[in-house]
């Protein structure tokens, strides 16, 4: 598979926590850093995911928000 998006983090699936619809996926992609996103329970299924599984975190964005307290 080759995609155009160039922030590909991998790491391994920490935890899924499954609603009625969508599930939220954390993914342990190291030194303590965890980034989470929510799925359908379709596309769980469809990529097979399961935890401890290894995975992509792939961000595509044309804009990132900072704030600060």
């Amino acid at each position: 598979m080759k995609i155009s998006a160039r922030n590909q983090l991998k790491g391994t699936v920490k935890s899924i926590e499954t609603g009625s619809v969508n599930a939220i996926v954390h993914i342990d992609i190291g030194n303590g850093n965890v980034i989470s996103s929510t799925i359908s329970i379709d596309a769980v299924k469809e990529l097979g995911l399961e935890v401890g599984k290894e995975a992509y975190a792939i961000i595509k964005a044309t804009s990132v928000m900072v704030g600060v307290n």
